[in-house]
């Protein structure tokens, strides 16, 4: 007998629902039983294994053990965890109001912010805090030394501070800090105008839109939007940002995810700010997440030209799922889409080498074109390409390293001591020599140390420096000097960091930015363009 064609639909769809029923069941039960399988071995351990066993801390790093082979975005957040992300996320907290580096010491003030408890009480960069309320804190754990600073606005609490090899006593009393996501805005020229967004927490667009709106009460009629080193944040914020300057009802971005409920469009449904000054946006390597959707919605609706380097290429979107006793699951639900269509994504996590562990990237397979609202070209996968891109000489290895070490932080304190006299910035300025100075202070910083320098190190390690033989000597010189050969390659950038590690410790973050406006050569190129009306134009027509 055969089926009419409305029969047979039914059937597939009874086959379909019959399979993903028992395919689900499966997965249910697998689930099910690697549970089982941690909680029977975690009984075993806690019952008879040699040692005390911390059960939080053996859960946290298995937890996040097995969510380290999936995207670096994908995280377990533990109580103290949760805290710390919120307090990023709506930018307030009780404090004192320094970034800190946690050392065997103690807690070592990297950054005093400025008019806070800690720049209040006197406290400088390089201080080490050893004790607090008389507890010394040497050898204590990251997490705890964490908790100290931390406290209700209004109490006090007294400290030891290692300076310059000195003990002093300091009472502070902790107070609500406010992380400004717009540190700093200024007119550079009487009709150009600045505006910095380091994060996109809970009010980056209402703190946008105030110095936005103070500046064009000072006579703006241009602006460049800085976003480099940005690592992004609320995608919503990044919503509201680019609605600033794209019309009300435009899509902004598109997000989408295996669950449908997650996958939206995202239109701005409020009037923007300005749909005429020109802008120019400036991003860099650093600039990520919602920075790639601000710089890349006004790129696509050619609405600001884009300048600096390729941004990262971060085009996942996470979510926060609570779960039980107030911990957290951070995962990627759904990769983002520009107004043009492009994910700008770079790196292929679900196609990573499990021998390697090495991560390809989407561009390796080819990349796809797309048009903006006049027609020019852009290109997914690996970031949003400026438009004018300023090159700067390729980091080597070795100075990667020393970016990442606290070798310049170290530097720019000591340098502060030997040179009280600086008192003004608009005098300020680095010496010629400062990288060859910088090149000898490396000879005894400890701080900086290369691979090949580790492993002599370790294999030398029982013997007295002192005692070298002349041979282990010169082996010890040799790598020394590789390593200043390769850091040298990279004078220019390494001196601006060291110039600018230097000025945030006598005139605060302010100093920083208000010293670029005028010697930055990518504020600087962008301010030209802005004053060739007919050069701007001509970038956004594709002509």
């Amino acid at each position: 007998m055969k089926l009419n064609k409305s029969k047979k639909l039914g059937v597939v769809a009874l086959v379909a629902t019959i399979f993903l029923f028992y395919s689900f069941k499966s997965n249910f039960f697998e689930v099910a039983k690697q549970i089982e399988i941690y909680n029977s071995l975690f009984k075993e351990l806690n019952m008879y294994y040699v040692d005390e066993i911390n059960p939080a801390d053996l859960t946290d790093k298995v937890i996040k053990n097995t969510l380290k082979d999936l995207d670096p975005y994908t995280n377990f957040y533990n109580e103290q965890d949760v805290e710390d992300a919120r307090i990023r996320r709506e930018g307030e907290y009780g404090g004192i109001g320094v970034a800190v580096y946690y050392t065997e010491n103690g807690i070592q003030l990297r950054e005093i912010y400025e008019g806070y408890a800690a720049d209040k009480a006197d406290l400088k960069a390089g201080d080490v805090i050893v004790s607090i309320e008389g507890q010394s804190l040497k050898n204590m754990e990251r997490d705890q030394l964490s908790m100290y600073l931390k406290g209700t606005p209004n109490s006090k609490f007294n400290v030891e501070i290692e300076r310059q090899g000195k003990i002093l006593k300091k009472e502070i009393t902790r107070e609500k800090i406010e992380v400004n996501p717009v540190p700093y805005s200024e007119m550079i020229t009487e009709d150009t105008g600045y505006i910095i967004l380091t994060r996109f927490n809970e009010k980056a667009s209402s703190e946008v839109k105030k110095v936005f709106n103070k500046l064009k009460e000072k006579g703006m009629q241009k602006l460049i939007f800085d976003l480099r080193a940005n690592p992004g944040g609320s995608l919503l914020e990044a919503i509201n940002i680019s609605n600033f300057f794209i019309p009300k009802g435009k899509t902004i971005v598109t997000t989408k995810a295996k669950i449908k409920k997650w996958s939206n469009t995202y239109k701005g449904t409020n009037n923007p700010l300005d749909l005429e000054i020109p802008i120019v946006v400036l991003i860099n390597g650093r600039s990520a997440s919602a920075s790639e959707i601000v710089s890349g919605s006004l790129q696509d609706y050619d609405r600001a030209v884009i300048m600096g380097e390729r941004s990262f290429g971060k085009g996942l979107v996470q979510r926060q799922k609570e779960l039980t006793y107030g911990t957290q699951l951070k995962l990627t639900i759904s990769k983002y889409y520009t107004p043009s269509g492009r994910c700008i994504q770079e790196l292929d996590y679900t196609n990573r080498d499990d021998k390697t562990g090495e991560v390809p990237k989407f561009s390796d397979s080819g990349i796809n074109e797309f048009s903006t609202k006049n027609g020019r070209k852009v290109y997914d996968g690996g970031g949003i390409k400026p438009d004018i891109e300023i090159f700067e000489t390729k980091k080597t290895q070795y100075t990667e390293k020393l970016l990442d070490s606290k070798a310049l932080f170290n530097f720019a304190v000591q340098y502060y001591y030997d040179n009280q006299n600086v008192s003004d910035i608009e005098y300020f300025k680095l010496a010629n020599n400062t990288f060859n100075d910088f090149k000898n202070f490396l000879k005894s910083d400890t701080s900086f140390i290369t691979e090949q320098e580790q492993l002599f190190n370790q294999a030398f390690k029982a013997i007295d420096k002192n005692n070298l033989s002349k041979e282990q000597k010169k082996i010890e010189e040799v790598l020394f000097e590789k390593k200043i050969d390769e850091i040298s390659e990279n004078e220019e950038i390494i001196t601006k960091e060291i110039e600018n590690e230097i000025l945030l410790k006598y005139f605060y973050k302010r100093g920083v930015y208000s010293y670029n406006l005028k010697y930055d050569n990518t504020i600087l190129k962008a301010v030209d363009l802005l004053n060739n009306k007919d050069q701007y134009n001509k970038i956004l027509s594709g002509k």
